[in-house]
């Protein structure tokens, strides 16, 4: 709310007053525009415009070429170092770090592009997780960081079928942002698409007993604890037959992991 000066209020006419009760809602606009953390429209233009889905293991595929030479896409980065997440709610820090990771994922390649896969950024004894990709609220921060201090910490594993770390194996990237009125439906929408793909996601092959899941399951297994366990954690997502069998065959069942393809979600390698 604007607040004036009790002068102000005692001698305001009812036409400054008329005129001050129409314009209340416009201010209200624009101060909401003001605290967005990053244009999330723009951002979602952005991805339209420059990632396509393909058929098979990648899911989706950013065109790097174009994107690196995008205006728009610097002012959309340089929007994240001036947000200020820690006075949103936890709904909104959560969308902020997701779209934040993938928005810095895809600059910290722009950066080096063209590459390979994202691996070949860094060194042995500095991987590519540690470089620093911003600095936000005076906090230099690496992809790893907002991984594991930021996202991981706020106890919500499906963060894991949403951060893209540019590589092929990876959960496709979503072509929306996530957004915090919604990021209850964003990420459900987020874990069944990847794990309905049966190259990267959840294969059950039912003849030898055998579940076959993303890497990212054995690497972070831990974070699925506190939801029953991965194989607990993951029907939800699957097809009412899958689900049903892993339901029933529950510990028994062998669970063996997908190799991990780091090669770059490239859109030149698919044209």
């Amino acid at each position: 709310m604007v607040r004036l000066s009790n002068r102000r209020e005692r001698n305001r006419s009812l036409p400054a007053l008329w005129i001050a009760a129409c314009a209340a809602p416009f201010v209200w606009a624009l101060s909401a525009a003001a605290d967005e953390p990053i244009d999330l429209d723009l951002y979602g233009r952005l991805l339209q415009e420059h990632t396509r889905e393909v058929s098979g293991t990648v899911g989706t595929v950013v065109d790097y070429r174009a994107l690196k030479a995008s205006p728009e896409w610097t002012r959309l980065v340089a929007q994240l170092e001036t947000a200020k997440p820690s006075r949103a709610s936890r709904d909104e820090r959560l969308a902020f770090w997701i779209n934040a990771y993938n928005i810095l994922t895809i600059d910290l390649i722009l950066k080096h592009y063209p590459i390979d896969g994202i691996k070949d950024i860094g060194s042995f004894f500095s991987p590519v997780w540690n470089v620093d990709v911003a600095t936000i609220e005076g906090r230099t921060i690496s992809l790893g960081e907002i991984e594991h201090d930021v996202l991981r910490k706020m106890d919500e594993p499906r963060i894991h079928g949403a951060i893209v770390c540019a590589s092929i194996s990876c959960p496709p990237l979503s072509r929306t942002p996530f957004r915090a009125a919604r990021i209850d439906a964003d990420l459900t929408t987020a874990m069944r698409r990847w794990l309905l793909n049966r190259e990267k996601g959840v294969t059950v092959d039912r003849d030898r007993e055998t579940v076959f899941l993303s890497k990212i399951f054995d690497w972070f297994e831990e974070d699925f604890e506190s939801r029953g366990g991965v194989l607990a954690s993951i029907t939800p997502f699957l097809d009412a037959s899958d689900a049903e069998w892993i339901r029933a065959q529950g510990a028994s069942a062998r669970i063996r992991y997908f190799p991990y393809d780091w090669s770059l979600n490239d859109a030149k390698r698919f044209e």
